[in-house]
Parts: C-alpha cells; structure tokens; sequence
C-alpha cells in the first residue's frame, strides 16, 4: 500500500502529489447534522407503549358512534315489530281504559322518536329503565344473569381452544395421513351440526340414558359440561381448520427451516417458532367469533334453561319487554366491541413487526 494512503487511512487526511488536502469542513458539519437527526429519529420511534395508549383512545372514541348506531337499529326493530307489551300484560279482551291508561304510565303513547331520545338520554345517565314484564330496573336484572352468561361464554371459548389448536397442529404436522382426515372430517360436521340440534342430542345421550350429568340448570361444573361443549364445537371447527392452514403455511418459511437445521428439537420448533405466527389469524378469528358465540349462548341458554342473560333475552322479546331487550343488546355490542380491542392489543404482543401508530 502507498505511503499516502497509510497516512489516509491513521490521520483521516489525503496526501496527492506531495500536497496535503484537509477534509472538507462543510462534510464535516452535514455529518454532525445527519447524526444529531438520526440520533433524534431513533428517540422518537421507540415508544411503543405510547403509540399504544393513543390507539386505544382512539378507539374508545369510535365506540360512540357504533353504540349510538346499535341503539337506533335496536329500538327500531323492537318498536316497529308487531305485537304490543299492553296487550300481552292485559289480555286481548282487555278495556281500552285500561290499555290507554297502562300505555300512558309506560310512555307508549308518546312519539318513537320522543321515547328514543328518552331512553338514550337515560343510558347516558346509566339507566336503561324499568322491565316492563318484571317491574325492576333492567341494568339489575342484567347484573344478576350477566355472571352466568360469561362464565358459559368463556367456558365454550376454552373448550373451542383446548380441542381446536391441537387438532390444527397435529392436522399440519401430519398432513395428508389417517389423522389429519380424521381432525378434518370432524371439523367439518362440528361446522355443519346446528347448536340446538347437538345441544339435545348430548343432553339425550348423556343426560337421559347415561345420566352422567344435569339435563338442565346452573350450580356445579356438571351443569356446565354439556352447555360449553354444545357452545364450543362449533367454533372448535373453525379455528381447528385455520389453525391448520396457518401452520402448514409457517412451517415452509425460511426461518423455520434454518430452526431446523441448527440442530433443534421439533417441539421446540413448532411451539416456540411457528406456533406464535400462526396464531395470528387465529386470534382475529376467535375475536371476530365472539358475537357468535353470544349468539349461540341464547340457543345453548334455551336449550339448557341455563339463566344468562341469552335465555332472559328470549323471554323479553316473546313478552315485548322492549327496555330488557335492548338493554341485554347494547352490553353484548360493547362486549364485543372490547373483544376486538383485546385482539388488536395482542397482536402487537405476537408480532413484534405490528405497532399502531
């Protein structure tokens, strides 16, 4: 190497033709400000905590705007059904005394619109009124069936989980053998089944002839057996066959590959590595399934006189109790709504790459 180059390279200066050429201060101090941005860009993007805090605020200012919606759609269907509260608490033959006086003390006579701005008004204030069938506030006679109604919503997510993601594992490890048709074939009947339908037949089988548990009710976990399986299958279909096709998609990336070939176990490889991507789409699965699950807990809830609030729903719509019903709506909507929430929230936790600005 030339001499001038050596002394290039230690000084930080050229030497050309004997005469010495100084870097150019102007560089000098269009790299100081290159850095010093650099250096403050980096301070800014790493806060992901308050990036997260903003999004979460802003969707609980989006919330407004569907709750307010739901309300509307609800009241109307309730309002505009055929049917009326008066005459099924009186009787078809009853005086029309009595109905116009019964109607004016529930505020039936007014306008629609008036007893909407009414009601809103009151949810506002945290009072969704009186039951017009049970003659209590309706937020109390939620509160006591709403306890009930999580606890089989929760237990039929956990059974969907505990069958489906191993299923849809085992499924993608074992691709095209006896067992991953086998894990397919029964989730395409879970799919089929109708809830109701399974719901009787379980409580046939395992209630009338085997008697290992209630045929109806709430008390101990064997009352809740049968209603979470009911409840479960369905949504056990689903993920199990997405679960499936997820995996079978993680395992043939590159990084997969390069796990493998450093020597690591297979456990290791699919439940630390792949597993933890592939559970991406299952969570917007489960999260974007939860108004079915509440959906099928009003059918599991009938068919097992299970007292949540999807069976005290059905009841309210047959006795057009019109503030029951759409008080029970309006808190499985914001149920729901922070459902979604939670799985947007914990994408950010299974994949690093996702952050909300």
């Amino acid at each position: 190497m030339p001499q001038a180059a050596l002394v290039k390279s230690r000084r930080g200066v050229c030497f050309r033709k004997g005469r010495e050429i100084l870097p150019d201060e102007n560089q000098g101090d269009e790299h100081k400000r290159t850095t010093g941005a650099a250096s403050k860009a980096r301070g800014k993007v790493t806060k992901p905590g308050g990036n997260m805090l903003k999004y979460i605020a802003r969707r609980f200012i989006s919330l407004i705007p569907v709750v307010i919606g739901v309300t509307l759609i609800v009241f109307s269907i309730m309002h505009f059904a055929p049917g009326c509260p008066v005459a099924i608490m009186l009787g078809p033959e009853a005086p029309a005394a009595a109905a116009d006086a019964l109607r004016a003390r529930l505020g039936l006579d007014d306008p629609v619109h008036v007893q909407y701005f009414r009601w809103l008004s009151g949810i506002i204030r945290g009072d969704f009124g009186q039951s017009i069938r049970g003659h209590q506030p309706v937020l109390d006679a939620i509160w006591t069936r709403l306890p009930a109604t999580l606890e089989l919503t929760v237990a039929g997510m956990l059974v969907s989980l505990l069958i489906a993601i191993p299923a849809g594992i085992i499924s993608a490890i074992k691709r095209n053998t006896l067992l991953d048709h086998t894990f397919m074939v029964g989730a395409l009947f879970g799919v089929s089944m109708p809830v109701f339908w399974l719901g009787l037949m379980l409580m046939l089988i395992f209630s009338f002839y085997l008697g290992w548990t209630p045929i109806s009710g709430r008390g101990t976990i064997s009352h809740l057996i049968l209603p979470a399986f009911t409840l479960g299958t369905f949504q056990a279909a689903l993920v199990a066959r997405l679960t499936r096709s997820s995996m079978l998609e993680v395992i043939q990336q590159d990084y997969i590959t390069t796990a493998r070939s450093k020597g690591l176990r297979e456990k290791l490889v699919i439940l630390k590595h792949a597993l933890k991507n592939a559970l991406i789409p299952v969570v917007t699965i489960v999260a974007l399934q939860l108004p079915v699950l509440f959906g099928g807990a009003v059918i599991t809830e009938t068919v097992f006189a299970w007292p949540g609030m999807g069976r005290f729903m059905v009841l309210s719509i047959f006795n057009r109790d019109f503030p029951v019903t759409q008080g029970i709506v309006l808190i499985i909507t914001i149920l729901v709504i922070m459902a979604n929430l939670l799985a947007d929230i914990l994408y950010a936790y299974l994949d690093p790459r996702i952050r909300y600005e």
